[in-house]
């Protein structure tokens, strides 16, 4: 297939409009449903039935505590009813197998969505809606949690409240993310999506053929699994399968629900500061670090013009490429192409967006949280050089603030690059990447690459239903969502307790072209330092010798 750079083009330019007159609307109404102390009715009734006080703030430890108890007990819940799938679907799939259970359940608790079974054939309607389609909205929530806890650190002074975990998660799913789900499916369902409560077999009355139409209420979980830049598709093939994604205009409006709530959130962030050019730099780095990986995944498409292997026809290479920038710049992992049959150098930057740490914008509250991160490393580093103690909104960035900073950058980097040296090592690990020589170990860097990070997308040549390699990127799944979370609320903590420094004539200001290089130079050298090695070995290697 031709690659078609006007239809690149048109598509980028679509996105750029939509997501443009969108940002500050969507900002306004995320930071009052966020900041909004009246609580409404149905929201009542939740505080009063489950004893929780939306007026009681928690300090980062009460607010850490809460994020992990809600996300253990979800796993534990969901990895029960999966082995118990049987009771309540009879006739239908029986109980999942223990490691796809654990998996699965770590997995979808994470944001990550690693799917290691066909969802067609081994869960019924009611995991499917119960379990998956709920956790879809949670995990997103909790990912904005997170964010929104980390910007009262930055933003509020002499206190030790961040907010409380129950009530943020609330408002988040009832306010925010269950009304732009609801308009989100009925667009989709418009457009063709399939939603409905049936699957049956249908013969041919002149053939005498039949074939099985799986169906399912698909866009209800297609819209939210992108929202919530989950991944996590309804069938098999993901955003490939014409009943989830049957044409282009449904491709380009699945890519706009990945992006449009991690763009619309530096907004609230400049709200939250009182200077909304603090947010509109952040969104700036974001914008240029997708605008260029994306640019640069179109040419790698484009310099192979006769690769259509793994290529929806109905899409075309452009569309695939958006498509494939975009889910591995956030944390969606959503696919409408076979990301194993990408060309070399195009596999390699869908790793490469991962391994930036999925920033621009990155997945629901993670992108923000992470950018805001690298953020104060920069006002450090900056520091350094001018030979004064950096400043960042007004708080002073000490060592304390540099070593939880520092350990978050550290952590899904170590993860990843540990793993991947275990699982090349181990020949009954290896051998689940059947592939040859350079490509093999992409596949195995690429695997924990997506499960650290939290991603989901795979390049489909591996095998990771066995033990050994759904336990290790459970692993890589679970320390890589709440070790990062951790360190940010910790982080929040340490800063939220400081007072006011007021601006001097030496203080960097983090607003403007400036600071967004530094943020920018910054956020590029971190990842070629921790990964230039890896990628060299992989599809670097692969891209050289194809």
């Amino acid at each position: 297939m031709q690659y078609s750079w006007l239809s690149f083009l048109t598509q980028i330019a679509v996105l750029l409009l939509l997501l443009g007159v969108l940002h500050k609307p969507l900002g306004l109404y995320l930071h009052a449903a966020l900041e909004g102390r009246k609580d409404s009715r149905v929201e009542r009734v939740l505080f009063r039935l489950s004893g929780v006080s939306s007026t009681r703030e928690q300090g980062w430890l009460g607010y850490t505590r809460s994020v992990l108890a809600f996300s253990i007990v979800s796993v534990l819940v969901i990895y029960l009813l999966l082995r118990l799938q049987g009771l309540y679907t009879p006739g239908g799939p029986g109980a999942v197998d223990p490691w796809t259970s654990m998996n699965t359940a770590i997995s979808f608790v994470t944001n990550t969505n690693w799917q290691v079974y066909v969802p067609e054939t081994t869960l019924g309607f009611g995991a499917q809606m119960a379990l998956l389609a709920v956790q879809n909205f949670l995990s997103a929530a909790v990912g904005i949690c997170v964010a929104v806890a980390l910007m009262r650190g930055l933003t509020r002074f002499g206190t030790s409240h961040l907010g409380n975990f129950w009530a943020d998660l609330v408002r988040i799913t009832l306010r925010v993310l269950l009304p732009l789900a609801v308009v989100g499916a009925l667009v989709l369902v418009v457009a063709g999506v399939v939603q409905n409560f049936w699957s049956g077999t249908v013969a041919n009355p002149f053939t005498g053929a039949s074939q099985t139409l799986p169906g399912g209420p698909v866009a209800s979980q297609e819209a939210i699994k992108l929202l919530g830049t989950n991944g996590g598709g309804y069938f098999n093939a993901n955003s490939a399968h014409p009943f989830e994604n049957p044409n282009s205009f449904t491709s380009l409006f699945e890519v706009f629900l990945i992006l449009l709530i991690p763009s619309a959130l530096p907004y609230v962030f400049g709200r939250m500061a009182g200077d909304a050019r603090q947010g509109y730099t952040v969104l700036g780095v974001m914008g240029g670090l997708w605008a260029l990986t994306t640019t640069a995944m179109a040419w790698a498409l484009a310099a192979f013009p006769g690769a259509g292997e793994g290529l929806e026809q109905r899409f075309g290479p452009a569309a695939s490429g958006v498509f494939a920038s975009a889910t591995t710049l956030t944390s969606t992992g959503a696919v409408n192409a076979a990301h194993d049959s990408l060309p070399p150098l195009a596999g390699g930057l869908a790793m490469v967006n991962m391994m930036l740490g999925e920033v621009a914008p990155g997945g629901v509250g993670s992108g923000l949280y992470g950018m805001l991160v690298i953020a104060v490393v920069t006002v450090f580093l900056a520091g350094l050089m001018v030979g004064r103690t950096p400043e960042y909104l007004g708080k002073k960035v000490q060592a304390r603030h540099m070593t939880l900073a520092a350990l978050y950058l550290l952590v899904v980097p170590v993860l990843v690059l540990v793993l991947s040296g275990i699982a090349v090592l181990v020949p009954g690990i290896l051998s689940q990447a059947p592939a040859q020589g350079p490509h093999q170990f992409s596949e195995v860097l690429y695997a924990f690459t997506s499960g650290a990070n939290n991603n989901g997308s795979a390049f489909g040549g591996i095998t990771s239903s066995g033990p050994a390699l759904s336990t290790m990127l459970g692993i890589a799944m679970w320390l890589g969502r709440f070790v990062g979370i951790v360190l940010v609320l910790a982080l929040a903590g340490a800063f939220v307790t400081q007072p006011r420094v007021p601006a001097s004539a030496g203080t960097l200001p983090t607003h403007g072209g400036l600071f967004a290089v530094m943020l920018t130079t910054v956020a590029v050298l971190l990842t070629a330092l921790n990964y230039l090695p890896a990628l060299a070995l992989g599809p670097l290697a692969e891209g050289t010798l194809s």
